[in-house]
């Protein structure tokens, strides 16, 4: 489905804007959007981040501790008032006490405070997979998520599919000769992976879009869906070789789950790490697209596209330049 890149705007203003989480790739487009469109904004990221250095200059940057309400309101708002508040915040790991700390707590303390500082709307990052919540990050961002639908404010939840760097863990190790791992027959999930600069694009857009307030909004990048084979299948022909496939069980998961939470009883530090199994067993068994409860499918045609960005051009402009896919804390496949 597509026709989500138009929508009736409303008469723009110079609205002053705070973002948070502005250092994480989609922050940093996002900040980049938002000027592009005339918007002031205000970035907030945390003391001592390097990363800071690649957001635009037309923004105002300024370091505070988000998870301090007392801080971000020292620090960030600095005694301002703000029309719009953005969040690209999200936890690190997914796992539980961190997901429960910045997912939810971070962002209901700073709704809480925003609002008292003239805030009137908020267009917030979430992920299309909350729709399935079997996940305890999953169950924090819903619960966020439904203290800002009642706020009484105008609000934009956003609830992209992939994104291309998740997609690009293997590129690396593909080049080298390695073969690219798939989980059952490589046919289990689809998506319709979104660009940083598309999905941006399309936050900055719903501070003025009419349609897309007071709405969830699942956004996917220009079709088809694709599966990991079909990933594979591109893979090829930028490399001009048949790529060897692995199939891993998922049942391989299942047992690393289930074995690290039966030691988690007894060795608390791997109650972590049987989450991280299980978030990693999720994304391999369930598509990122939109999933339609009343049929028990996920309906590619059901899930909105925006942009023009492909996964064909990212992979081959990583290719062409080194395969540095910049995953950091995210990278899985070596």
């Amino acid at each position: 489905m597509s026709g989500v890149n138009g929508g009736e705007p409303e008469g723009k203003t110079m609205k002053r804007v705070l973002v948070t989480g502005a250092t994480g790739t989609i922050g940093r487009a996002t900040v980049q959007a938002l000027l592009q469109r005339g918007f002031e904004v205000v970035a907030v990221v945390r003391p001592g981040s390097a990363a800071k250095a690649a957001l635009p200059a037309a923004a105002t940057v300024r370091e505070a501790e988000v998870l301090d309400a007392a801080a971000l309101a020292r620090d960030g708002l600095a005694g301002e008032r703000f029309d719009v508040w953005v969040s690209c915040l999200a936890s690190r790991t997914g796992e539980p006490a961190d997901a429960w700390r910045v997912d939810h707590r971070a962002h209901s303390q700073a709704l809480a405070l925003l609002r008292a500082h003239g805030v009137q709307q908020v267009v917030l990052l979430s992920a299309v997979c909350v729709q399935k919540p079997k996940l305890a990050f999953q169950q924090a961002k819903l619960a966020f998520e439904a203290e800002l639908r009642a706020s009484g404010l105008r609000w934009s939840i956003v609830r992209p599919t992939a994104f291309f760097k998740s997609l690009s863990g293997q590129l690396a190790r593909v080049r080298a000769g390695k073969p690219f791992l798939v989980f059952g027959d490589g046919r289990l999930t689809a998506c319709k992976p979104i660009s940083d600069r598309d999905l941006a694009d399309y936050i900055a857009g719903c501070i003025d879009d009419r349609s897309r307030h007071d709405r969830v909004l699942p956004i996917g990048g220009p079709g088809p869906a694709l599966t990991p084979l079909d990933q594979v299948a591109l893979l090829s022909q930028l490399l001009g070789r048949e790529l060897r496939v692995k199939r891993v069980p998922v049942q391989l998961l299942d047992g690393i789950a289930a074995t690290l939470a039966l030691l988690g009883r007894v060795l608390p530090p791997l109650r972590a790490k049987a989450e991280l199994a299980r978030i990693g067993r999720y994304y391999a068994t369930e598509s990122m697209l939109v999933w339609d409860a009343q049929a028990g499918r996920y309906d590619a045609d059901a899930t909105p596209e925006f942009g023009a960005d492909t996964l064909h051009a990212h992979y081959a402009a990583l290719l062409g330049n080194g395969v540095d896919a910049g995953l950091g804390d995210h990278a899985v496949f070596r």
